[in-house]
């Protein structure tokens, strides 16, 4: 009593002092101002330290008496009392280093208290003989101990200067009790709000300092630069030699690639920079706690069997007093609380590091691709970055709650297999032979699911990369009819994939069967050896369930081995994919040389440079040589794919830059030829992160022509610009662009032709306002990249390149002289050489107002175009052109905000709140068949009747009498009880095989009708849908009820029985327990529904902030250009962090959620473990010791259920959330039938190609107005027709209609006859042709690209690829038609993507030919081959062309003049010109006349 009792607490103190001593030198929150609380802990601290060294003086008193003492009064004070001096250092100490409430203090002041209670008790026992003044002084300490551990369960308050003051909504944990943070009491707060009303974003609170990715991010950079830098230090020689051997077989460039990486492997391996130390490094230390949580948890986890003997012996034993059972049953109790306070804290650590994994390893990512070369680039698309962000990062986090069990796992079966040799000897053996069988089959079981998984996954990439192309090329696939052709493609790849699933889905069932059965086998076989071996073994009830409490201990490491193995092994494939993605090249930043501006050279200086885009590729740019002075203007001239971009990037420093020298002086801003935009507003795309000044941006804008589009969008400059600049026409994100480089006032310009995409007339302003010799930009070095000759001649210095050399350079005159090739360029445009001079002459005397009022009234008209991109309620489109917009009416300024509004809500991905409606469960069930679905729940019951019958059998059994130390009937025993397992073997197997194959069932029926549906949708709902929603349903949802549903529905099914039988039994065996059961059940739904309310609107907002990291990384990865040379990486590196932070603020909760439940459910557990067992203990006279045992036995295991059961229902609702998403966009709207068979036309209509459109008006949405009226033509067979009009007067709404891709909302249009309102949609796109506007085409063959149904044999393609001029450039590849074309023909030039559509037209041939805009992008070589392919092919057929470029409608028969969607003029060219309308203003602005 006096030592050990005493000395206990003291030993604890001591032993945690050092190390905590030095985790708070470490960990320094700032300082806590002395409290009340603080000063009464340290008074306290004090009297006791003096209370304990009276006792020290007395007992010396006492001593010089002469009355002899035994030692340890003199020890035991003095060792106290100095223990008492340190408590009081440490709480002073703690207040110093901000410490709110201590862990150490607590359980220190909570052991005291526990050992002084118990010397208490014997003290009141044996109070006559105690010496009165010890008696006193103990009384004393005993009150003040207690004192003491009240008051440390109340928390400080917050540290001075910490971040929490400033901190809008700082996180509780830190400022909480440390009883609050281990019972995770702390969350309360938000699980009542979330209960009240559905969570909000803004209620969440914000991360934690050291959680945050400032603090996470940068930790893991610096440890995997160090790593790096060691394997870089290696000589790289090696790397070298192979290259310049095989440099001569460069046609097959591949091949070399693959034998320069065998050779260079061996050397590599030795030093490869390995992740897993960078990331063992950087998480470790704080890991490491979770070990101890851990190895203390599974020692207490044999408690419970060994207590249960313990209470089995004494109901046998009838003699024993009370007192021992009540005893066994708190025991039981605290262990249980105490085993679920432990594993708690645990998982907490777990999920904590996996977070804070998670959060490191995307900003690494993300760093990494903003510096990575543009070969690395192509060697991991865009989606398997992104993959790595999500799904690779997502493993990491998995695996650290798994990590541990590698030793736990082992540690447990050997401490199980120590009791069950105890308990029941060498017969355990035959039980463990069945365990050590099982464990192969679980391997090969886990191996064979992974290479099922892994076949899985590729097929899944293949349907997702093409399910990407097919949203992005929609409006392709619904003009030429292909939907049927890209149908057919995706499922034959979802055919195979479901395959793999279904042989996935019998192994499943499988491991499910060997789950299930194998503590059953186990249990049966021991139990029969140790009945057969010898006569004298009884199987009595302690022998018989403290082996099945341990057997089921035994069943979760076992069980849990073979997942976590193979959640490593995919871990480490992660983590390989990974380690390569960050071992990447990154660009040399020292390439280009970058400075302050000299005067010396020039601006732009490049010396025999030789570039090519990798390290491997052969020179793109060879021996390029010239000098920009500062403040020139030079353009850049040359045919398509001759390398003019490529010369940009060059400059850039995108390029890989093998000799030679490159300066550039003074800042850049780029401007690339396909503009890219963010999907912010248009403010922010233009400022691009700089300060904003008012008129420098008013400037801005003016000059790039934005004003009149900023007056029509709907709010204005403020207005969101969705992902990939939705919202915007080409022109207009083409503008914003180089407003974005304009504004930010850079010494160096680089242009890639700016002007491909907008209207003459806008070009021209632009040329004159900005980048010309009188624009803003006119003491600026600019290079410019053209296909425009008419800006020629006001260049300082022309670079005409061919072939990736420079042919000739010098100024307009110049190269006139000369006579080579620019001269001969030039000639053959004799028409465009008058354009020129025309320009030249009376381009820049023009006053530029008249262009302004040209902008000004084309704004109007797009206004009403506008409207209907916008998707918006009303159109802003103001009738009465004399009033200008500004003084419109006061409605329609309030309008704006609504707009603005509705436009935003086509963009976020929304979050439902609420529970999931029991029709969803319903759908599912009948996609899988209803009867296969009862089937499935009549299995379930028989598989759980059996289960707790043989159980029952088993302690009636036990109970059986014995008699001459045996018992009768063994063989009877154990013949029922086999028969009863296999009885339930069989049938869990049935279920598991059906619910399995169902759910392949319900996967194909689902997947097959959202594919269907979603190609079924007009063109209007891929307008007002984001590709990544669409994308998200075909990847995320579909793969959710491919593999997750049915595991989880079997889980669910399966521990909902458990509880149930569980609950059964008890009743059965103490009918007693029915007072209790019920409440608790009933306290268990409440805590359940109280939860699950929280943590789904949680989970929701979680996933709803996880879209905006990764379409942020998309846009980052496609604009990377852009961000390299504006230099904005830091700032798009915050962006990303903060989105990131904003995905784990709900991500956190949600985690504190889940544990803060299982505690609360894990206390109700344990409390059905108390009472089954008290219940036992009071009506021990009346139970056999079988039905005690088999009551707590069920009573142990109902904890773990429990758990599960919520886990898995909150799984469930989480996840069947995917059919709902996925039903929701099977019931869409949908456009005209494809087929109509009564009213389908002959097949060779239509025969003479005549059109009329009478009285034909079409209007983009039922709200919206006309955007087409009126509109009365007859296009004769064979006639070629212009159509021109300014920008949003309805040319391509015109061609729309034509296609039925928008349908008619007045008149009709006729084809020969018929009316193609009438006819199905495929019979209609079949017979027409279209070039369309942006040249989209698919990865695959180029055969694939042109001819996706296989009509056509080989030689009509080869001649439609020698009409489309594209014959040597196809002939020339190594793989002739099979070539691959990369994600949206990536390989491909702009230019040559144009031809291959112009090849379709060719090979289709039908009788009316539409060009929409076809030449654009396009320089005027190959434009004039077209046009004349055009004229010589489709000599018979009816062409209509809308028409940029006048030039090329100047010979056709007829030209349309539309405006504000009406047609005003209407007749051949020539007469058009002579009434001097408005096509003859228009031909005067590109200089035609």
């Amino acid at each position: 009593q006096n030592t050990v009792l005493v000395w206990i607490p003291c030993i604890y103190l001591w032993l945690c002092f050092p190390v905590y001593f030095l985790y708070l030198r470490r960990h320094d929150r700032g300082y806590i101002q002395v409290s009340n609380l603080n000063k009464a802990k340290t008074a306290l601290g004090l009297i006791l330290w003096i209370v304990c060294w009276a006792d020290l003086f007395y007992s010396f008193w006492k001593r010089s008496q002469n009355i002899s003492l035994a030692p340890f009064f003199l020890v035991s004070p003095t060792v106290l009392g100095i223990t008492m001096l340190l408590a009081t250092f440490l709480i002073q100490h703690e207040r110093i280093k901000g410490v709110q409430s201590s862990g150490v203090m607590t359980i220190f002041w909570f052991i005291s208290f526990l050992c002084a209670t118990v010397i208490f008790i014997s003290k009141i026992k044996h109070a006559l003989n105690v010496d009165a003044f010890h008696y006193v002084t103990f009384c004393i300490y005993f009150v003040l101990v207690l004192v003491e551990l009240i008051l440390c369960c109340f928390p400080e308050q917050p540290p001075l200067f910490s971040e929490t003051v400033n901190d809008p909504n700082p996180c509780p944990e830190f400022s909480s009790s440390f009883l609050s943070r281990m019972t995770f009491w702390w969350i309360t707060g938000l699980m009542i709000q979330g209960y009240r009303k559905p969570l909000e974003a803004k209620d969440l609170w914000s991360l934690n300092k050291e959680d945050k990715s400032e603090e996470v991010v940068p930790g893991l950079a610096r440890n995997w630069a160090k790593e790096w830098s060691k394997t870089k230090r290696q000589p790289l020689n090696m790397l070298y030699a192979p290259k310049k051997q095989q440099k001569s077989g460069d046609s097959n460039g591949d091949v070399t690639e693959e034998v320069e990486a065998l050779i260079i492997k061996p050397s590599q391996k030795s030093h490869e920079a390995s992740l897993f130390k960078v990331l063992y490094k950087t998480f470790g230390p704080y890991f490491f706690m979770s070990f101890l949580f851990k190895a203390a948890h599974d020692f207490l986890m044999f408690s419970g069997p060994g207590i249960l003997g313990s209470l089995l012996s004494f109901v046998y034993n009838k003699a024993a007093p009370n007192w021992q059972g009540y005893f066994y049953t708190v025991l039981m109790f605290v262990c249980a609380c105490l085993q679920t306070l432990i594993i708690h804290q645990y998982f907490h650590i777990c999920f904590v590091t996996g977070m804070r994994l998670k959060t490191a390893i995307v900003g690494v990512i993300y760093r990494k691709a903003l510096v990575i070369t543009n070969s690395a680039r192509k060697t991991s698309t865009v989606g398997e970055i992104v993959n790595l962000m999500s799904v690779d990062a997502q493993r990491f986090m998995e695996l650290t709650t798994y990590i541990n069990m590698i030793w736990s796992a082992p540690l447990q079966v050997i401490l199980a297999l120590y009791f069950l040799w105890r308990n029941l000897g060498p017969s355990v053996l035959a039980g463990v032979a069945v365990m050590i069988l099982l464990v192969p089959i679980n391997a090969v079981i886990a191996m064979k699911t992974k290479t099922y998984q892994v076949a899985q996954m590729k097929s899944k990439d293949n349907r997702i990369k093409l399910m990407n192309e097919i949203l992005n090329g929609i409006k392709v696939l619904k003009l030429y009819a292909w939907e049927l052709a890209f149908r057919e493609k995706v499922l034959k790849i979802r055919q195979k994939e479901l395959q793999v699933l279904k042989k996935s889905a019998y192994l499943a069932a499988m491991a499910t069967f060997t789950w299930v059965c194998a503590p059953f086998l186990v249990a049966l076989s021991t139990f029969a050896v140790y009945v057969m071996t010898d006569k004298r073994n009884v199987l009595d009830a302690q022998k018989a369930f403290v082996s099945l409490a341990l057997f089921n201990i035994l069943r979760f490491p076992l069980n849990m081995l073979p997942m976590v193995i193979s959640s490593i092994v995919e871990a480490s494939v992660s983590l390989k994919r990974l380690r390569v993605f960050l071992s990447h090249e990154e660009l040399d930043p020292d390439s280009i040389v970058r400075g302050p501006i000299k005067e010396a050279e020039g601006c732009i200086v490049v010396k025999n440079a030789t570039f090519s885009w990798a390290k491997t590729d052969p020179p793109l740019l060879s021996s390029i040589n010239f000098t920009v002075p500062e403040g020139s203007l030079v353009a850049v001239v040359g045919q398509v794919g001759c390398g003019k971009s490529s010369l940009l990037s060059a400059l850039l420093g995108e390029m890989d830059k093998k000799e030679g020298y490159v300066a550039v002086k003074g800042s850049v801003a780029y401007v690339p030829q396909q503009a890219w935009v963010q999907n912010a507003t248009l403010e922010d795309n233009i400022i691009f992160g700089r300060e904003m000044n008012e008129s420098r941006y008013k400037r801005v804008i003016e000059a790039c022509a934005l004003v009149p589009d900023v007056e029509i969008l709907p709010s204005g400059d403020k207005t969101e610009i969705g992902e990939k600049g939705v919202n915007l026409s080409g022109g207009q994100k083409q503008r914003v662009s180089l407003a974005r480089a304009v504004y930010c006032n850079a010494d160096v310009y680089l242009l890639d032709d700016p002007l491909s995409a907008v209207d003459a007339h806008v070009g021209k302003h632009i040329f004159e306002k900005v980048i010309g010799p009188k624009g803003i930009l006119k003491n600026k070095t600019r290079v410019l990249v053209t296909h425009a000759i008419n800006y020629l001649p006001q260049m300082d210095t022309i670079l005409v390149m061919t072939d990736g050399e420079i042919s000739e350079m010098g100024s307009y005159q110049e190269l006139l002289e000369q006579d080579g090739a620019f001269a001969e360029f030039l000639r053959t445009y004799a028409n465009a050489e008058q354009t020129m001079e025309n320009s030249g002459n009376c381009g820049l005397s023009k006053p530029s107002c008249e262009v302004a009022a040209l902008l000004q009234c084309e704004a109007k008209i797009k206004k009403c175009m506008f409207s209907n991109r916008q998707l918006s309620n009303s159109s802003t489109y103001s009738r009465d052109t004399g009033k200008p917009q500004h003084q419109s009416s006061t409605a329609e300024l309030q309008k704006p905000l609504a707009e603005k509004n509705s436009w935003k809500l086509t963009e976020a991905d929304t979050a439902k709140t609420g529970r999931v409606k029991a029709s969803v469960y319903w759908e599912y069930m009948k996609a899988i068949g209803l009867f296969m679905s009862f089937l499935a729940i009549f299995l379930f019951v028989c598989t759980h009747v059996a289960s707790l019958a043989s159980n029952y059998w088993l302690s009636l059994w036990t109970d059986d009498p014995v008699i001459n130390g045996t018992q009768q009937n063994t063989t009877l025993r154990l013949g029922v009880y086999g028969a009863l397992g296999i009885s339930q073997a069989v049938s869990v197997f049935g279920y598991s095989m059906v619910v399995s194959i169902g759910g392949i069932f319900a996967s194909r029926h689902l997947h097959h009708n959202l594919l269907h549906s979603v190609l079924r949708s007009p063109m209007s709902f891929f307008d007002r849908t984001p590709s990544g929603n669409l994308v998200n349903r075909f990847s995320k949802e579909i793969d959710t009820i491919d593999s997750a549903i049915p595991p989880i529905i079997k889980m669910f099914m399966g521990s909902t029985f458990n509880v149930i039988g569980a609950c059964i039994i008890i009743l059965l065996t103490t009918p007693i327990a029915a007072v209790i059961i019920p409440p608790l059940g009933l306290f268990y739904f409440f805590v359940q529904r109280f939860y699950v309310a929280t943590s789904r609107q949680l989970k929701r907002l979680e996933s709803v902030s996880r879209s905006p990291v990764y379409s942020h990384f998309n846009e980052t990865l496609l604009g990377v250009s852009v961000i390299r040379a504006f230099e904005e990486q830091k700032r798009f590196i915050k962006q990303n962090d903060m989105k990131v932070d904003e995905n784990q603020k709900a991500y956190y909760p949600s985690i504190i959620a889940n544990r803060w439940l299982a505690v609360r459910l894990e206390y109700v557990g344990n409390c059905i473990v108390l009472f089954a067992a008290l219940f036992a203990v009071i009506a021990r006279s009346k139970l056999s010791p079988g039905l005690v045992g088999l009551s707590v036995s069920y009573s142990l295991q109902i904890t773990a259920y429990l758990n599960w059961l919520v886990r898995m229902s909150s799984d469930l609702e989480n996840n069947v959330v995917a059919v709902e998403r996925v039903k929701e966009y099977s019931e869409m709207e949908k456009e005209a039938e494809w087929r109509i068979e009564q009213t389908a036309p002959a097949s060779s209509w239509p025969e003479e190609g005549k059109v009329e459109f009478r009285g034909y008006g079409l209007r983009y949405r039922d709200d919206l107005d006309l955007v087409l009226k009126n509109i009365n033509v007859t296009i004769n067979g064979g006639e070629k027709i212009g159509i021109v009009g300014r920008t949003g007067a309805g040319k391509s709404s015109l061609t729309l209609g034509l296609f039925r891709i928008n349908e008619a909302a007045e008149g009709e249009i006729i084809i020969d006859g018929i009316n193609i309102a009438k006819i199905g949609l495929h019979d209609l796109r079949f017979k027409i042709t279209i070039i369309p506007q942006d040249p989209v085409l698919f990865s695959g063959s180029l055969r694939m690209n042109l001819d996706p149904f296989d009509q056509h044999s080989d030689e009509d393609i080869w001649r439609s690829l020698e009409l489309a001029h594209l014959k040597n450039f196809v002939s020339s590849l190594p793989d002739k038609l099979n070539h691959e074309c990369s994600e949206g023909g990536e390989n491909l030039s702009v230019g040559q993507r144009q031809l291959v559509c112009l090849a379709r037209a060719l090979l289709r041939k039908s009788k009316i030919l539409v060009l929409d805009e076809a030449t654009a992008a396009v320089d005027l070589e190959t434009d004039k081959l077209i046009q004349s392919t055009i004229k010589s092919q489709f000599e018979e057929c009816t062409v209509l062309t809308i028409a940029h470029r006048l030039n090329t409608i100047m010979d056709y028969t007829r030209v349309l003049v539309l405006e504000r969607g009406e047609v005003v003029e209407c007749g051949t060219p020539d007469q058009l010109l002579q009434e001097k309308g408005i096509f003859y203003t228009m031909a005067k602005d590109s200089g035609l006349v």
